[in-house]
């Protein structure tokens, strides 16, 4: 990336003009593991949860309500928040790690203690449902947080790597999709494609498309203005995908950003037909005549190989060759 081709970042009523960062982590430090949203049905998971985290050199501390279930949650809102909650007035734990997302964070939103947050700031990761949550605390306290694996995540080199990388050791990251051929002539897998060509400069936010979208109109969704948005899904038809993407246009949100990051849209559920739309069809459609830089592919979002991503921190990105670098470290 050409730095000096881009212009400087503007400062927005909506930017956090203080961004608070939380402490990186360190081998020893205490860890929660909370299940805020869909319940966990098997006491295995929480015990293969607790393993995971202590492979990685941290202490596990799962909620008290992780292995609750009311219906299809992990205990009722109240018990989740009062988990969450917990975690934050407690200093001597690190960081809060989602242990899976299905539907439930959103419900959460208004029982959350910002203020003690934002007195006593640490890490919070998790995906797909866990957008909700993550958008929702950069937007109340500023606080950075950070879109990647759930501990029920499947953890190879590459995710774990992603995530040390940004959290542990505190580096300014740049995301680039790996290319190896392996047997073949070309390498095929993990490719980008760009929708719009061009470089872009903004405070990353985003996460599951379908819960930025459920969070438009509410206090909770951060500002777009100046922003890369990053997206991915799962298990969406295309006609579904194109809908959300509608409902984000006509909020009239998308044309304040800067650009566009897709990562993967997995297990995409195609119609088959000579007539319809692939998914490449609907993301020109939308974002071609917006003119911002955007591509798709960007390797986070419900694979086995997911990037950690901070919510609030500047990057740039180049759609042309489909890249996306950060400028600064995400944690102290």
């Amino acid at each position: 990336m050409v730095a000096g081709s881009l212009p400087a970042l503007p400062v927005t009523a909506g930017s956090k003009v203080g961004r608070l960062k939380p402490v990186r982590l360190r081998p020893g430090d205490k860890v929660a593991i909370l299940a805020l949203a869909t319940v966990a049905y098997e006491q295995l998971e929480v015990r293969l949860a607790v393993e995971t985290l202590e492979a990685m050199g941290l202490k596990a501390q799962p909620g008290r309500h992780v292995l609750e279930r009311f219906g299809y949650f992990a205990g009722r809102d109240q018990q989740r928040a009062e988990d969450f909650n917990k975690a934050v007035h407690d200093p001597s734990i690190k960081a809060i790690f989602c242990l899976r997302g299905g539907w439930g964070s959103s419900r959460l939103l208004p029982l959350l203690d910002y203020e003690a947050l934002a007195a006593n700031p640490k890490i919070l990761l998790g995906y797909s449902d866990i957008t909700s949550l993550l958008n929702a605390v950069h937007a109340k306290t500023g606080l950075i947080t950070f879109h990647g694996p759930n501990v029920w995540s499947e953890w190879n080199e590459f995710t774990l790597e992603s995530m040390r990388g940004l959290l542990f050791e505190a580096r300014a990251m740049r995301y680039v999709n790996p290319r190896e051929a392996g047997d073949d002539l070309i390498a095929k897998q993990n490719r980008t494609q760009t929708i719009v060509p061009g470089t872009a400069r903004g405070e990353l936010i985003g996460g599951n498309l379908s819960l930025v979208c459920g969070l438009l109109g509410t206090p909770y969704l951060p500002s777009f203005e100046h922003k890369i948005l990053f997206l991915e899904d799962v298990g969406e038809a295309v006609y579904r995908v194109d809908r959300l993407l509608t409902q984000l246009r006509l909020s009239g949100e998308m044309k304040k950003l800067s650009g566009i990051v897709f990562g993967q849209f997995s297990r995409i559920v195609p119609k088959r037909g000579l007539g319809d739309f692939s998914l490449m069809d609907v993301l020109r459609q939308h974002f071609e005549p917006l003119g911002l830089p955007c591509y798709y592919g960007a390797m986070f979002g419900h694979i086995s190989q997911n990037s950690t991503l901070p919510i609030g921190i500047p990057a740039s990105m180049d759609a042309s060759r489909g890249e996306l670098e950060l400028l600064e470290p995400a944690v102290l």
